[in-house]
C-alpha cells in the first residue's frame, strides 16, 4: 500500500538520480546570477498553496543553473568533499526518521550510533579514548565547543566558575595562535566573549607553520590562564604546525592546547601521512569536519576534548521536564551547544562502518596523490609556479609572475566550467588554490582539469 509520501519521494528520487548521473560531466560552477534566481523563485506567497509535485519540480529545475556542482569530482574550490553513496543514503534515512538527537530517550538509535561513531573516531585518530566527542554543524562550532571547554578548564584551574559567574571579573585568558590561524578561530573567540584582542599571534614560516621558537618566547612573557591554538593542515598550503614541540611547550607552561584539524586531522588515518600530525595526541582538544575528508553530507563537524568533564560541564543543559542520565546512556546535549538537531552522527557511523580503516586511509591517500599530480602537470609549464610544498591535498598555483594574470586565469577557469578552483592571497601573492577532497576525483579528472587551466592561461598570454 502506497503512502502519501510515495509520489513525492518517487519524484524527488528521480530528480536526485538525474542530478547525480550528470554530476561528473556537468558545468562545475553555478551559471545563474542572483537576479536570475530571484526571478525564477520569487512569487507572492499564495493563500492556498501550490501543488507539491510542481514545487519539487521547480526546485530541481532551478538547481541545474543555480547550484554549484560542489560534489563534482572536478570541484576544487575550498576544502569541500563530495558525498559517498553510503553517506548520502544514510542521510536520506536521517531525514526520513526525523529524529531529534538531543537526548537518549527521544532516539536510542541515534544515541547508540553516535556513541559507537565517537569511539571509532578516537580509535582511528589514535586520540585519548576517554575524550568527550560531540557531533556539531562544522569546524566553526567544533572550535566553539572545544574552546568553551578550554575556557571552562583553564578558569576552573584558576578557581573561577565561568558557567555560574560569567566572565566579568574573571582572570584574563591569553589566547595564542599562529599568524596563519583560520578565521573560524576568531569567530569562536567572539562568540565566547573572549574577543579577538585576546589573541597573541606567533610568527609562522614560509609554509604557514607556527614557529616553535617564537612560541617559546611568547609564552615566556604571559601570565595567567593560557590557551594555545595550533593547526593541522593550513587552509592554503596544507602544512602542519610542529605539533609535538607546541604540545611540549604548552604542557611545560600549563596551557591548554587546541588543534584546528578541520581536514588535517584525517592524516592520522593514513600510515603514509601520519607523521605529519606527530604530537597531535598531546593536545587537550581537537576540531575537525566529517563533511570535508570523510565525504559525508553537510553539516557534519566533530568536537573532541581530552577532559570529558570540562567538555560536559561547558555544554550540558538540564531541565525538569527532560529525561536525562549521567550513566551508561549518552545524551548528546551534554557534548554540543544544541538540543534540537539532526542526527548528524548517523552518516558518520554508516560511512566509517562501510569504509573501515583501510577505506578511510585510501580516501586520504588518493586525494593527496591527485594533489601531487596537479602540481606535476601544472609545473611542467615553465611559466607556472607551485608556491607550496604539496604535503597534503592543497596546491597553490601562480601563473606567470603577475597578480592580475593569475586572477584572470582563476576567473577564466571558473567561466570555462571544466572544473572550479578558488583564489587566495598567499604572502602577498595572488594564487589559485586547488583543494582535492572528493572521493570520486580520478587521475583523468585531474588531467582534464589541469589541461583546462593551462588552456585558459595560454589563451590569456595571447
Amino acid at each position: 500500500m502506497r503512502t502519501p509520501f510515495d509520489p513525492l519521494l518517487d519524484r524527488a528520487h528521480a530528480h536526485a538520480s538525474e542530478f547525480l548521473r550528470d554530476l561528473p560531466d556537468r558545468f562545475v560552477g553555478a551559471r545563474a546570477s542572483r537576479d536570475e534566481m530571484i526571478a525564477a523563485l520569487d512569487a507572492p506567497l499564495t493563500q492556498h498553496g501550490e501543488d507539491a509535485g510542481v514545487v519539487i519540480d521547480l526546485l530541481a529545475r532551478n538547481a541545474e543553473r543555480g547550484a554549484s556542482a560542489c560534489a563534482s569530482p572536478r570541484y576544487f574550490g575550498f576544502v569541500i568533499g563530495g558525498s559517498l553513496p553510503v553517506a548520502l543514503a544514510a542521510d536520506w534515512l536521517v531525514s526520513t526518521w526525523d529524529q531529534n538527537a538531543g537526548i537518549h530517550v527521544i532516539s536510542p538509535i541515534t544515541a547508540a550510533m553516535e556513541e559507537v561513531a565517537a569511539r571509532w573516531l578516537l580509535d582511528l585518530f589514535d586520540l585519548p579514548r576517554e575524550s568527550g566527542v560531540g557531533f556539531v554543524t562544522g569546524c566553526q562550532m567544533a572550535h566553539f565547543t572545544c574552546l568553551a571547554a578550554a575556557r571552562h578548564g583553564v578558569l576552573r584551574r584558576a578557581g573561577w566558575d565561568v558557567e555560574a559567574d560569567g566572565l566579568n571579573g574573571a582572570p584574563r585568558i591569553n589566547i595564542v595562535a599562529s599568524q596563519e590561524a583560520h578565521i573560524t578561530l576568531d569567530a569562536a573567540l567572539r562568540y565566547l566573549g573572549l574577543g579577538t584582542r585576546s589573541l597573541v599571534h606567533v610568527e609562522s614560516d614560509e609554509q604557514g607553520r607556527m614557529r616553535a621558537d617564537h612560541l617559546h618566547n611568547v609564552l615566556s612573557t604571559l601570565q595567567g590562564p593560557t590557551i594555545v591554538c595550533a593547526q593541522a593542515g593550513n587552509v592554503n598550503t596544507g602544512a602542519f604546525d610542529p605539533l609535538r614541540e607546541i604540545g611540549e611547550l604548552a604542557r611545560e607552561r600549563g596551557a591548554w592546547m587546541h588543534v584546528d584539524g578541520a581536514f588535517g586531522l584525517w592524516a592520522r588515518a593514513s600510515e603514509e601521512r601520519r607523521a605529519l600530525a606527530d604530537g597531535i595526541e598531546l593536545a587537550d582538544s581537537w576540531a575537525t569536519d566529517a563533511h570535508k575528508w570523510l565525504n559525508v553530507p553537510y553539516d557534519s563537524g566533530v568536537a573532541i576534548v581530552r577532559h570529558a568533564d570540562d567538555h560536559r560541564d561547558a555544554m550540558t543543559s538540564t531541565a525538569a521536564y527532560l529525561i536525562q542520565t549521567r550513566g551508561a546512556e549518552r545524551d548528546a546535549v551534554d557534548w554540543v551547544p544544541e538540543f534540537s538537531r539532526r542526527a548528524r552522527g548517523i552518516p558518520v557511523y554508516a560511512t566509517l562502518r562501510a569504509l573501515g580503516r583501510d577505506g578511510v586511509a585510501d580516501l586520504v591517500d588518493r586525494c593527496c596523490a591527485r594533489a601531487r599530480q596537479f602540481a606535476q602537470l601544472l609545473s611542467a609549464d615553465p611559466n607556472v609556479r607551485i608556491l607550496n610544498d604539496v604535503v597534503l591535498n592543497q596546491v597553490l598555483v601562480r601563473f606567470g609572475d603577475d597578480d592580475e594574470l593569475t586572477r584572470a586565469v582563476i576567473a577564466g577557469v571558473q567561466q570555462d566550467g571544466t572544473c572550479w578552483a578558488s583564489g587566495t592571497t598567499w604572502h602577498g601573492l595572488a594564487a589559485m588554490r586547488i583543494s582535492v577532497s572528493n572521493w570520486a576525483t580520478s587521475e583523468e579528472d585531474v588531467e582534464v582539469s589541469a589541461a583546462a587551466m593551462l588552456r585558459v592561461f595560454r589563451s590569456l598570454l595571447g
